[in-house]
């Protein structure tokens, strides 16, 4: 599909739709408007919603109502799914107005759709002249829509409102003008493009586009996150590669290991069949029993997809396929969505998947989606006495009822008790000779409590999702503070907490098929969630998709898995590695990848046993066997290393001097300045000791007294050791620091234990097994002191005469070239003039001289 047509229709539908809903509301609110008079009611709603959210905010969430509306009505004028072009010419027409206008200009008006008496006079009267009109058609195809719209309310109740809602009063103006979004939602919205329902997932994500690059921008600002900015930072339209990779691994793969006969393994491209024998399964009966969820769904994507294996599945089994649509959406498909406009349109995904299986799906009666919009519910003091039980826990009742106050901001991250919402809704159904009381309004909303916690506190078969991404930084107050208390260990972004959630909703033999970033899959912050998936749980497939971007143009998402609840560490997965390259290629070689099933082209074999083998259990699951067995041994560095903390002066630029800025006298022990190791560009050996430290009598009590400096511990002051820089985006490199200095946190120091060995941690750590090793244990941009420790080494004497004469060589040239710098503080010759006088580099100086 191309989605440039797409983009380009989507960005500039939203900026019109705002100016002109801004302009009806304008209208609308004016002192004396018709709207006052006739509508007083639906105007007093929009006024109070102004109230309550701002008008910003209503006018952004309207013209996205109406976007959603004209979106999906124009989706079933393709597909023949209305008796007549609602905002469509009749069919075998590529221009005109639509038809239910031209209809009504003849006359015609389907009484079963213009059920309004009123309404129906005001059509015919603005259309013959009788009524008066600046746009007469404008007019009337207003009124027609919005009857169109209470008709399919009926239907699809959350994609259109009922009569009586503001939003009837807020129809854009001037649609039906050349050129204007009816006209061009036709052009880009062609038959062909509609007969996959995946086009209303790329709508969304281009909508709110823009919106997105303006929270982003605010990010960059110090801005926060707020109810308004989640969704529009978070959410991403996932390719449906990726899609069927995940589905077809997971309910695909529950399904096969229940009927291993079946032919659903035809249509799954991207199956991979188990390695070894499974027993510890869900076991199911039939299909009715595969339950689904996606706890952050967007706009459906991955319950479509659902739908069409869940489809095959019962035709499999021999279902009328008539009856199979209703099954899905009754028994097997759920999903939240903390967006309302999102919410819809998986609902309206979901039911026009069902209406291309059955022909009379839409007038049928009973049957919606269940996509659960989490919204905030609270109660006040007098609504709980009614929902109190009579010898309760009041406390954990106020904590049940008031769980979604800020349903909003925490969506599916909220963790309902299934125990108390089983209670409450044994509560509700005694409350029932309340309802036409007083307390119409609080049972209403206790009945949406219940129904949210009930969804989000059972277990499914498979849970899947690509969940939002956000970064501590991004986080309001109110969220950042919910992600520690609940989800401690994930909190430094949302992506973790929903893996964890995930396995929460999961049944104890289901599985988790899921898309996030890799930044969990190595570094230190994230060991915890990458234990919790390692301990009890076994992963069933793996696919790296290791740069930062797998869409074509920006996907955040690159580590795409599937976990089962039931599996064991020790059991073997295959992990699957694409290219750093456009999403195209990596589809590409995911295929080829599963064809081939050679490390050449990706594709390893690992288990969760492999990682927790080394520090940290990074999933690192393309090491060669030597790698395996080095990380095997039974000793690390940090067994013959020592250190203590670093400097830090909390004022460099009173505290530190470049070496050139001082005099030499000036620098030594019993002198006022010391060198200092700060890091540095890439060097190996020697050098890099640019900087010194005030070490006065005077700079050393501040050190110690004020709160935000460090000071080395004593033993370590003067002390020769090996530096290097953290940040090793160029890789590592490891240094000689002689005696006589101190150092910070950007270049941090190693002591050795046995001053003999020196030479030989410094060769180790220069070499290529640790480089690689590095790598393994922390693939962010920043080597600590940690990682450094937990380098493996041999049981034993680790040094030989031979390395550290080799050493003590390298060491040699590497400080002859620094020296050879004018800034370094032995500087005596430059190296041309070095070169014209014959002189030679030495071949060896003791690398732990002074």
């Amino acid at each position: 599909m191309d989605t440039k047509p797409l983009e380009s229709f989507a960005k500039a539908a939203r900026r019109e739709l705002i100016v002109a809903v801004e302009a009806r509301i304008s209208a609308v609110l004016a002192a004396g408007s018709v709207a006052r008079s006739e509508r007083a009611e639906a105007v007093r709603q929009l006024e109070s919603e102004i109230a309550d959210h701002g008008r910003e905010h209503v006018v952004d969430r309207v013209a996205y109502t109406w976007f959603n509306r004209l979106i999906a009505l124009r989706f079933m004028d393709a597909r023949d799914y209305t008796d007549a072009g609602v905002v469509s010419p009749a069919s075998g027409q590529a221009h005109g107005q639509p038809e239910i206008l031209a209809d009504a200009k003849r006359g015609d008006l389907d009484t079963a759709v213009v059920t309004n008496a009123s309404a129906k006079d005001a059509i015919i009267g603005l259309l013959d002249g009788s009524r008066r009109s600046t746009d007469a058609e404008g007019e009337a195809y207003a009124l027609l829509l919005t009857e169109y719209c209470r008709h399919w309310y009926k239907t699809m109740p959350f994609m259109f409102d009922a009569e009586g809602a503001y939003t009837e009063l807020l129809v854009p103006a001037g649609l039906l003008a050349d050129g204007a979004l009816l006209s061009r939602a036709r052009d880009v919205l062609t038959e062909d493009v509609c007969n996959d329902v995946e086009v209303i997932g790329w709508l969304y994500q281009f909508y709110i586009s823009e919106r997105k690059d303006e929270v982003f921008a605010g990010f960059k600002k110090n801005k926060k996150a707020g109810v308004d900015e989640i969704p529009a930072a978070t959410q991403l339209f996932t390719p449906h590669w990726i899609v069927r990779y995940l589905l077809e691994n997971s309910l695909g793969r529950l399904w096969m290991l229940n009927r291993p006969t079946s032919r659903l393994i035809d249509q799954m491209d991207y199956y991979i069949a188990p390695i070894d024998e499974e027993t510890e399964f869900l076991k199911v009966s039939g299909p009715e029993e595969l339950t689904v969820i996606d706890p952050a769904c967007g706009s459906g994507h991955m319950l479509t997809y659902a739908f069409d294996l869940l489809y095959a599945i019962y035709e499999e089994e021999g279902y009328a396929p008539s009856e199979i649509p209703s099954l899905i959406l009754t028994h097997n498909l759920h999903g939240t969505e903390i967006d309302p406009r999102a919410g819809a349109l998986a609902s309206f995904a979901l039911t026009m998947k069902a209406r291309a299986k059955d022909r009379r799906f839409l007038t049928r009666s009973g049957v919606q989606p269940k996509v659960c919009v989490i919204e905030p519910i609270s109660f006040a003091p007098d609504e709980l006495d009614v929902l109190f039980t009579k010898d309760g826990d009041r406390d954990a009742e106020v904590a049940f009822w008031n769980q979604f106050r800020d349903a909003d901001t925490f969506g599916s991250l909220i963790q309902p008790d299934a125990n108390a919402a089983a209670q409450a809704a044994v509560v509700l159904e005694g409350l029932q000779d309340q309802e036409e009381t007083f307390y119409y309004d609080t049972l209403l909303r206790a009945r949406r409590a219940v129904a949210q916690a009930a969804m989000l506190s059972r277990q499914y078969s498979v849970v899947t999702a690509n969940p939002p991404y956000m970064g501590a930084k991004q986080m309001s107050v109110l969220l950042s503070q919910f992600m520690k208390d609940e989800y401690s260990d994930v909190k430094q972004d949302l992506y973790g907490a929903f893996v964890v959630r995930g396995i929460e909703l999961a049944h104890d033999a289901g599985l988790l098929a899921i898309v996030v970033g890799d930044t969990w899959m190595s570094i230190k912050s994230f060991e915890a969630l990458r234990l919790r998936l390692l301990n009890g749980h076994g992963f069933d497939s793996f696919v790296h998709m290791r740069d930062v971007s797998n869409h074509p143009d920006i996907y955040g998402a690159n580590a795409a898995f599937v976990l089962s609840m039931a599996g064991n560490r020790s059991r073997h997965a295959p992990f699957i590695r694409l290219t750093p390259l456009g999403s195209d290629r990596k589809e590409q070689d995911l295929r080829v990848a599963l064809a081939q099933r050679t490390e050449n082209t990706g594709f390893h074999l690992a288990s969760g046993a492999d990682f927790a083998a080394i520090p940290g259990s990074p999933i690192v699951y393309g090491l060669s066997k030597k790698m395996r067995a080095a990380f095997e041994l039974p000793q690390r560095l940090g067994s013959i290393v020592t250190t203590e903390g670093q400097h830090k002066t909390a004022d460099n630029d009173l505290y530190l001097r470049f070496g050139w800025e001082v005099s030499r006298s000036e620098v030594g022990r019993e002198a006022r300045w010391i060198p200092y190791a700060k890091g540095g560009p890439f060097r190996r050996w020697f050098g890099n000791i640019d900087y010194v430290v005030d070490w006065s009598d005077d700079a050393r009590s501040h050190y110690r007294e004020d709160a935000s400096c460090r000071i080395t511990d004593s033993r370590f002051w003067y002390a020769p050791g090996v530096t290097w820089t953290d940040i090793t985006s160029g890789g590592s490199s490891f240094r000689w620091m002689p005696a006589g200095g101190t150092f910070d946190m950007s270049g941090p120091v190693a002591y050795i234990s046995n001053p003999d060995d020196y030479n030989t941690v410094l060769g180790l750590l220069n070499s290529e097994f640790a480089s690689h090793a590095f790598l393994i244990l922390n693939s962010s941009f920043h080597l600590q002191l940690r990682d450094v420790k937990a380098l493996p080494v041999p049981a034993g004497p680790i040094g030989s005469p031979e390395i550290s004469q080799r050493v003590d060589a390298m060491v040699a040239t590497s400080r002859y070239d620094w020296n050879s710098n004018e800034t370094s503080w032995d500087f005596e010759r430059n190296r041309l003039v070095a070169l014209v006088c014959g002189d030679a580099a030495p071949t060896a100086i003791p690398a732990h001289s002074d």
